[in-house]
């Protein structure tokens, strides 16, 4: 393989109730204005949370948990009706620093995909935030978790957890005892392409369903593409992914498979093994549709 590459693609409202109940009896006496200032003072009430989402996965989780957020991000993507009217502040991979500080949030959650990027860009701007790691489904469950102990939503939290955790034992007995195939996972963004592997999210998902990704012994998700190297791998299977622009970058990965002499070589491309992928249910991070899109690879891996 080339050398390593660096990927391109690169959670309201907690109430304080201060009440009192009954009425005083006959003879009983109110507690002194100092008295009634002092525990003022002990309990202040808390501050309400102000929650900008930066990304598309993770507002919509935080919908999934039933958090109300200041700040979404703009995107092409119908976002929940819960956050109709709220304030968008940008794409995510660039969102507008100004909004984002204008809305004085307690809290900015990105993802750990776009940190190198972002994080210097949300420091110079005085913005502490966030980045949940959405890289795989174990850690996007771990976010969940989190998440959901901060701000209250614990049951919400472990609902959404045990979704996924009978998803995966569904899938695992499904797979069990069949053949592992080989895998090549495609990542494809306007102009160019990179091979993600197992530690990116449609390669856990992959390996969960099975599969074995052809890109072993790596540490970093995604690596610029060798197609002679990729061929000696010999993959059973060839998924594609597209983002950005998926019609575009679909039409790119037809070029490049007819054009590049190579290509045809491939088992998968001789058996007819090649799969596009719906950007929908494969997003580039851990999103609420990996149920769905877990059971979309087994057709795929085992026709």
């Amino acid at each position: 393989m080339k050398k390593k590459t660096s990927a391109v693609l690169c959670l309201f409202m907690l109430l304080f109730a201060a009440g009192c109940g009954s009425s005083a009896t006959e003879g009983a006496s109110s507690p002194s204005p100092s008295a009634s200032a002092q525990a003022s003072q002990a309990n202040p009430p808390a501050e309400p949370h102000r929650i900008v989402s930066t990304t598309v996965a993770v507002t919509q989780i935080m919908d999934a948990l039933g958090i109300d957020l200041v700040g979404v991000p703009t995107s092409s993507k119908t976002l929940p009706a819960r956050y109709k009217g709220v304030t968008k502040v940008g794409n995510p991979m660039s969102p507008d620093m100004e909004i984002v500080k204008s809305l004085k949030p307690t809290e900015v959650l990105s993802v750990t995909t776009l940190k190198y990027d972002l994080q210097p860009k949300f420091e110079s701007a005085g913005i502490k935030a966030r980045f949940v790691d959405l890289t795989s489904l174990a850690s996007m469950q771990k976010a969940i978790a989190d998440i959901g102990r901060k701000y209250g939503k614990e049951e919400e939290a472990r609902a959404l957890i045990a979704k996924y955790d009978e998803k995966v034992e569904e899938i695992k007995k499904a797979v069990e005892g069949k053949p592992h195939p080989k895998v090549l996972i495609l990542m494809g963004v306007p102009g160019s392409y990179l091979v993600a592997t197992e530690h990116s999210y449609i390669g856990d998902l992959v390996k969960i369903a099975g599969g074995v990704n052809v890109v072993q012994g790596e540490t970093v998700e995604y690596l610029a593409s060798n197609s002679e190297y990729l061929h000696r791998s010999n993959p059973d299977v060839i998924l594609r992914a597209a983002h950005g622009m998926p019609d575009e970058v679909i039409k790119m990965f037809d070029k490049e498979f007819k054009e590049n002499d190579i290509w045809k070589h491939f088992n998968a491309v001789k058996n007819g093994r090649v799969y596009d992928l719906e950007e929908a249910l494969f997003g580039t991070t851990g999103n609420l549709a990996a149920d769905k899109a877990l059971d979309a690879l087994v057709g795929m891996l085992y026709p």
